[in-house]
């Protein structure tokens, strides 16, 4: 599961990414509505949690910007402002849920959560290719209907890369989603851990699914030309 936080304040926003990811979350991060408009709008996310001030458009616009055109992923409001007007603000505008700061993380997780087991529009397909299934709710992985045991980082790898199917998917990418570090710093690593996760999905007797473009980055799906 995918979640975009919209957040200003870098240091909450690394502390609270870093609880989410421990609990199994992909979680991007963006300074401001500008970027985070620009992100609802290029990847796919499970939720949004927005918070209210923020650095030129505010949160309340953000989400108000987002339902008119017509994005029903469940948004989580985060703010200081507690009155009730405000509350009322919040949700008028279509947020789905309010959080009030500061907040335990483990009353956010919930309240996360609680969001996505309610929206049906939010429940994701299983992702598919060929005989080999990613559950995301589940976070369950099958081949040829054996279950898969992959560790966070490989479990992570492959959900990005079969949510692209057929793509490739560059290496600065994955350092980003999945380890959201600069390239430089973890090449090596990322090719380690694709090596494990290719050992695990693609054993002896199945087609291989998991492809290296040289020089471009990774792909799932029958091979074309990578190794």
């Amino acid at each position: 599961m995918k979640i975009l936080l919209v957040e200003d304040d870098a240091k909450a926003a690394r502390l609270l990414a870093r609880g989410l990811e421990e609990e199994g979350f992909l979680v991007d991060i963006a300074g401001s509505a500008e970027d985070g408009e620009l992100r609802v709008f290029s990847s796919h996310y499970d939720l949004l949690v927005l918070d209210w001030m923020l650095p030129g458009q505010d949160g309340l616009a953000l989400c108000r910007a987002l339902r008119r055109h017509k994005v029903h992923t469940p948004i989580l409001m985060l703010t200081a402002r507690d009155a009730l007007a405000d509350r009322v603000a919040g949700l008028n505008t279509g947020a789905d849920d309010y959080l009030t700061k500061p907040f335990a993380f483990d009353e956010f997780l919930a309240r996360a959560r609680a969001l996505l087991r309610r929206s049906e529009l939010m429940r994701p397909p299983v992702l598919a290719m060929d005989d080999l299934r990613l559950d995301p709710m589940a976070q369950k992985v099958t081949r040829a209907d054996a279950v898969i045991a992959l560790t966070r980082k490989e479990y992570a790898i492959l959900e990005v890369l079969m949510r692209q199917p057929g793509d490739v998917v560059s290496r600065s990418r994955l350092a980003e989603q999945v380890w959201k570090a600069d390239l430089v710093a973890i090449d090596n690593l990322i090719d380690v851990h694709v090596g494990n996760l290719r050992r695990k999905i693609d054993t002896p007797g199945l087609p291989t699914l998991i492809q290296t473009v040289r020089g471009r980055g990774f792909r799932v799906g029958a091979a074309e030309g990578g190794t």
